[in-house]
């Protein structure tokens, strides 16, 4: 008697053929040759009629019972919407009419069990359907008196072989679960790079450009009265440009800050060349795990060249300091202050500080007030003061 093995892959997915809910299977277009290879077990069929000596009539019938099954067997596999219970009833209808004819025809009720437990989408479906399989072929055996052997293969091994396909079918819904769930978190793996990229040049580019333009403005107000120090100007936007190149390299393959201390020492820079008085008070060593001094980085970046372009200010003050627990960074200045709606480089600023579980809280009465506080360990700083 056959044995199905429909739990023994031969794709890359694990599986004969892929899952689809309750009324219909999905095929695999990678099962390969494998059907074909089940499908010599129909040979188990012919057993009878061979060893019975059938007449040509019995053998003309046989063929066309065989042929009917191959048309559902290979449906399941190559049909676009194969309806797959029906496909799997009708095997069960040839093997209760050609059972009474040719005792082989056991081999239908086990192809049957063994596709069923891949038709459906649970457990409890598989085992009442094999139960139900089970239940007609000892129906049709005890009526046609059928001895114990026969009996046998036509109701408990199917149900044997059935309950076996059943493991392997709630695998392949696992499987398929977490394929699905890979492919999402792949996806949205891909809209965060694409956002994070988007913020990172907006921020590197805003304040790179603005830089470029407030020097390139002094360069052109010197160039007559000053030639030395409009020439060290354009000099400074040349070696800016290059650096604002390497930035964007970083920011698509993923930003590094060079560090905090670098940050501010180049926002104190910014703003002195665009005119504002600036007063710094920040540790003298920070030490900061990695993405936090990033964000805080980009913070300093972003907010600083807001200042430039928006406050219209005469004063900023930048402050950082930490203790328990946590970093605080403060960007004050006082221009004109603004109650529009988040830009995009301050929307991006804030998704960064609240991935990391803080807070960004934007005060505009008297000029612009920026706070960010960031989670991060206790460690011990000296701070100093310095003011222009």
């Amino acid at each position: 008697m056959p044995l199905v093995p429909l739990g023994v892959t031969s794709n890359r997915t694990g599986s004969p053929w892929k899952m689809k809910p309750w009324n219909t299977v999905l095929k695999d277009k990678d099962h390969g040759w494998s059907p074909l290879l089940w499908v010599v077990y129909l040979g188990f069929f012919f057993i009878d009629p061979v060893t019975r000596h059938a007449s040509v009539g019995l053998w003309l019938l046989d063929g066309l019972g065989a042929f009917v099954f191959l048309l559902l067997y290979f449906g399941l596999f190559f049909l676009e919407c194969p309806r797959a219970l029906a496909h799997v009833a009708g095997m069960v209808v040839l093997a209760l009419l050609f059972q009474p004819i040719n005792n082989g025809a056991c081999t239908f009720f086990i192809f049957a069990a063994a596709m069923l437990p891949f038709c459906v989408q649970t457990q409890k479906a598989a085992i009442i359907g094999l139960a139900a399989i089970g239940g007609v072929g000892a129906a049709e055996g005890l009526l046609l008196h059928l001895d114990n052997w026969a009996l046998f293969f036509s109701t408990l091994f199917p149900m044997f072989i059935g309950a076996g396909n059943t493991f392997f079918a709630e695998r392949n819904r696992i499987n398929q679960k977490l394929r699905k769930a890979n492919e999402e978190i792949e996806q949205l793996a891909k809209v965060a790079e694409r956002e994070r990229i988007a913020r990172d040049l907006h921020d590197v580019l805003g304040h790179t450009l603005s830089v470029i333009t407030l020097k390139s403005e002094l360069a052109g107000k010197l160039i007559d009265r000053d030639p030395q120090r409009a020439g060290k100007e354009i000099r400074e936007v040349e070696q800016i440009s290059r650096q604002a190149l390497s930035d964007v390299r970083d920011a698509i393959r993923g930003y590094r800050a060079k560090g905090l201390a670098a940050e501010l020492a180049q926002a104190r820079s910014t703003l002195e060349t665009a005119g504002l008085a600036v007063q710094c008070d920040a540790a003298s060593t920070v030490k900061l795990p990695a993405l936090q001094e990033s964000v805080l980085s980009l913070a300093v970046r972003e907010g600083v060249t807001n200042v430039v372009r928006h406050a219209k200010a005469h004063t900023c003050r930048l402050r950082l300091e930490q203790h328990n627990g946590t970093c605080r960074l403060e960007i004050q200045d006082d221009g004109v202050g603004s109650f529009s709606e988040e830009g995009n480089g301050l929307r991006g600023m804030r998704e960064r500080v609240e991935m990391l579980g803080g807070t960004l809280v934007r005060e505009s009465q008297a000029g612009t007030k920026l706070t960010i506080t960031l989670p991060t360990k206790d460690i011990p700083v000296e701070t100093e003061s310095s003011g222009n």
